[in-house]
């Protein structure tokens, strides 16, 4: 079983094959029982309707696995997008990683 809190960084142009490999992935870690996805936009250089698509779905079936799905370092040119297409209402946008921690802190490991 997955970590119940789960980091992925995306990078470059987001969209066509990556967002269909990112949709893949998103499935495997919900059957895998996640619970909070942050995904760290920090480099990420473009977005393009595609990847706006797979973030939604994303959206959708981490929610449907019963897990919430958190975005945070989100470039200028996405936030712009995100605006535009009122996405910004949608997802939960955090300043980083840091934020994401302290609303989801990691478990603690048994000690012996």
């Amino acid at each position: 079983m997955a970590n119940s809190v789960e980091v992925m960084k995306l990078s470059g142009v987001f969209g066509g094959p990556q967002a269909q490999e990112f949709r893949q992935t998103i499935s495997e870690l919900v059957q895998e029982g996640i619970q909070a996805l942050l995904l760290d936009c920090a480099d990420v250089t473009f977005i393009d309707s595609s990847g706006l698509g797979a973030l939604v779905v994303a959206l959708k079936t981490v929610r449907a696995g019963g897990g919430q799905l958190y975005l945070c370092n989100i470039p200028k040119q996405m936030m712009m997008l995100f605006e535009l297409t009122s996405m910004n209402k949608v997802f939960q946008i955090l300043k980083d990683e840091e934020e994401f921690f302290s609303l989801n802190p990691p478990p603690q490991e048994a000690r012996d």
